[in-house]
């Protein structure tokens, strides 16, 4: 074999025991998690806005930008729930470059990944003890989930992880809501058959157990906007491409139909500053068609403290080192729009 095992990394349960969440962090985090899964029910009328950096790579920045976003949320209470997007890994389409925090703690080190995961653990438990707002992620690593388990209430599954046997059988396990995003092709089929295997029970293998779960009922799609094949981006965020969706639930029973709206990615054309007018689109369906609003749950949102992007190193204090992102003034004009709208 070519691998080179460099270290065995430590048993969940030992960094568990390292960072603790408290019994208050813990009731804290429940009464978000009946928050959140009460909106993807169709429970709560409330939208749900998932806000934060395309890479939460700076534990300090990361934590400023969500005591802003409990400020903010103090605003909207009636009629948003905010929850920050701490998106700790950073999936790369040639495999080259940031990978997030489990591969570079410090982004101008080498990897070390029990420290990067040491890291990420102590972030979210920094961001939830400051702020109390519990968190997104992104699976990217589904072996990787239990560090986290006690920290968020919700989990996307990217556009490249969507059709991964591995993340749809264990978000089948999850407690939590669990967004399936489309592929980068655009085929909702695949969202939706990775929608339906994650609401279905399964016995599998996963980090070296032999795991049975219930099925995530939470289990939801998220519009993300495509690529064509010649890498131009088509969005999907548009009325028709929702009122297909709808159908599309419709006709394959999966419960509690909900989608979420990725407002940035292919559905902004990666044009950060375009991330309002898509919301506004968004919104302006759903008040054409008031039926929809029962079916689109929540936006997604790329927000940090500073607009646009940096090189790994740049020195801009949080400023997003991947995708640019809004910046808080016009990320806070936006959600303060929403809480008018819907």
């Amino acid at each position: 074999m070519s691998f080179e095992y460099r270290k065995r990394l430590p048993v969940v349960e030992a960094i568990l025991e390292q960072l603790p969440v408290s019994p208050e962090l813990a009731a804290v985090k429940r009464s978000r998690d009946r928050e959140v899964a009460d909106i993807i029910t169709g429970k709560s009328p409330k939208f749900l806005v998932i806000i934060g950096p395309c890479s939460a790579d700076n534990e300090d920045a990361v934590c400023a930008y969500v005591a802003r976003l409990a400020t903010l949320q103090a605003r909207v209470q009636d009629r948003l729930v905010l929850l920050p997007r701490i998106y700790t890994n950073k999936p790369r389409t040639t495999g080259i470059g940031y990978k997030g925090m489990a591969h570079q703690p410090d982004p101008n080190e080498d990897p070390n990944i029990v420290e990067g995961l040491i890291a990420i653990r102590r972030m979210h438990i920094r961001a939830l003890r400051e702020s109390g707002l519990s968190a997104a992620d992104e699976m990217l690593y589904p072996e990787n989930y239990p560090y986290l388990k006690d920290l968020l209430s919700y989990v996307a599954i990217g556009a490249r992880s969507v059709e991964n046997q591995a993340h749809r059988l264990t978000a089948s396990g999850l407690d939590v809501p669990a967004g399936m995003k489309n592929p980068t092709s655009g085929d909702v089929s695949v969202m939706l058959n990775s929608v339906r295997a994650a609401q279905s029970p399964h016995i599998f293998s996963y980090n070296g157990w032999e795991v049975a779960t219930t099925g995530n009922p939470l289990t939801h799609a998220i519009l993300r906007g495509a690529m064509s094949p010649f890498g131009r981006p088509l969005p999907n965020h548009h009325y028709e491409d929702i009122i297909h969706l709808r159908k599309l639930y419709a006709e394959s029973g999966l419960e509690h139909p909900a989608v979420v709206i990725d407002v940035s990615h292919a559905n902004s054309s990666r044009q950060f500053r375009e991330q309002p007018r898509v919301a506004q689109e968004v919104v302006n369906s759903l008040k054409f068609e008031p039926q929809l609003r029962p079916f689109v749950r929540g936006i997604m949102v790329e927000s940090y403290l500073v607009e646009g992007s940096q090189d790994v190193g740049g020195g801009v204090y949080g400023k997003s080192i991947t995708d640019a992102c809004l910046g808080w003034e016009d990320s806070q004009a936006l959600v303060l729009r929403l809480a008018e709208q819907v």
